[in-house]
């Protein structure tokens, strides 16, 4: 049997970036939350915050060392398996990369070492910057690389000179017309899906009448946030429809799952997008919704999917189902925000069981949105690697389907092996929980004596009853 090698190099690489980028999207929203708990113990003295650092920064650290791993393997596979679309956008491509590299990765690996070992060697100040510079870093990271790939979405700033793209603009290169909402829309994502563990892992120790105090602070904070973000997200999701509309119509059309151009178009619910009949079967539908959400008046005309020819369209349902997974964790995060505001108000949110433990079953919900708005962002590009400009099908090397398959299932057992047991450790980790309070809150070590690695326990190792 011959094998398909484009099709083989696409699955590779969409199941790589699906693992990577479940770790930055933990560790960006992470950082950040790590540096407000850092502050919060300087200014208020009160150690349930310092425990809460040890105990997640231990899990960032485990993170972040997979993420990086990850994201290292994918970046090989520009050579090997998308050599062409290397040569032809590593001009503009490889500096976009190499200052991420420059900025993002100089600024945390200087720091990161300090926030993991230098408590009580350095200054509580030092300590603290380093922390709030590791955080930065990771948005540093985000910038870059949400530049370069809403590059590949809408490419400005360039000419194209013998099929090979030179940079003419590097400012209209970086911030080309998707950039900026795009970077916003990622950022309130990575923040989201780390305050939804937080929130979770929160709600499960107090279903189970642990770590009391620290479930208390992690609940509150987490509920506070997804109050505000959530719903800001919902705006933001929207503006980034509406530039997407703009750029890349056959998205936006395949997103909604119309066919046909006209006014008044309905907003579908659900429905089974049917390509060889070209119409969406079984469709439920809010009259008017589509023209109003996307041109703002209840009689804008939308483009249908027909306008395109059929080998111009993006896989219609992988766009369509992505897009409303994405879209129904959006209004339940933005409901456990604003409702756990409100029981927070009445004083009811640590005694209200169900909510607790529907704040549990939510604690993955940020990972499923972030890989659902990734599907649609990118399988809705399709048939373009850079839009209306490359073919996917015209970026890949020229290596023999066999070889790729090869590869592929040694990425899958590879990455099942170390990453399952990456992702057992955290867990387990989570199941153990914050250490108990210890005459060491309130001490600091004999200056020159050795530290404690923190690959030392400090408690058992079975997760208590």
């Amino acid at each position: 049997m011959e094998l398909d090698p484009l099709l083989l190099a696409r699955i590779q690489f969409a199941f790589t970036i699906s693992f990577h980028i479940l770790f930055p999207s933990f560790t960006i929203g992470l950082a950040s939350f790590l540096a407000v708990l850092e502050a919060q113990w300087l200014r208020t003295g009160n150690d349930t915050y310092i425990r809460l650092y040890r105990f997640w920064v231990k899990l960032f650290a485990v993170s972040f060392g997979m993420g990086v791993v990850s994201g290292i393997v994918m970046s090989y596979q520009f050579g090997t398996n998308w050599s062409r679309f290397s040569d032809a956008t590593g001009n503009v491509l490889g500096p976009l990369l190499g200052y991420e590299v420059l900025t993002a990765f100089f600024l945390e690996a200087t720091f990161l070492g300090i926030m993991l070992f230098g408590a009580g060697r350095v200054s509580r100040g030092l300590h603290f910057f380093s922390t709030c510079a590791v955080a930065v870093g990771t948005l540093v990271s985000t910038f870059w690389i949400i530049s370069a790939n809403s590059w590949m979405q809408t490419p400005a700033g360039y000419e194209l000179r013998d099929g090979i793209f030179y940079a003419l603009d590097w400012w209209a290169v970086v911030f080309n017309p998707s950039f900026p909402i795009r970077l916003a829309h990622m950022v309130s994502a990575a923040y989201l899906t780390t305050c939804f563990v937080i929130g979770g892992v929160a709600a499960w120790y107090l279903l189970r009448g642990r770590h009391i105090a620290e479930s208390r602070i992690m609940l509150g904070m987490a509920v506070g946030f997804a109050a505000i973000f959530a719903p800001l997200q919902i705006v933001i999701g929207d503006m980034t429809g509406l530039k997407m509309l703009e750029h890349q119509p056959s998205k936006v059309a395949a997103m909604e799952g119309h066919w046909d151009t006209g006014p008044g178009i309905p907003f579908i619910l659900f429905g089974w997008p049917d390509e060889a009949r070209e119409e969406t079967r079984f469709a439920l539908k809010i009259p008017y919704a589509s023209s109003l959400i996307l041109t703002h008046e209840l009689q804008g005309e939308v483009q249908g999917l027909k306008d395109w020819p059929v080998e111009e369209r993006p896989p219609v349902a992988i766009v369509f189902w992505s897009f409303r997974v994405m879209l129904a964790l959006g209004f339940l995060m933005a409901f456990a925000g604003l409702f756990g505001a409100w029981l927070l108000w009445r004083k009811r949110l640590y005694e209200t069981r169900w909510f607790k433990t529907f704040w549990m079953l939510m604690t993955p919900s940020g990972f499923v949105a972030v890989l659902a708005g990734w599907f649609v962002a990118e399988v809705g590009r399709q048939p373009y690697i850079v839009y209306g400009l490359m073919r996917t099908a015209d970026a890949s090397s020229p290596v023999p389907g066999t070889s790729i398959g090869f590869s592929l299932a040694l990425f899958v057992v590879a990455y099942l092996a170390i990453f399952g047991a990456g992702t057992w450790y955290m867990l387990r980790m989570i199941s153990i929980g914050p250490a108990a309070p210890t005459p060491e809150d309130h001490s600091r070590p004999i200056p020159g004596t050795p530290m404690r690695p923190l690959s030392q326990p400090t408690e058992r190792i079975e997760p208590a009853e």
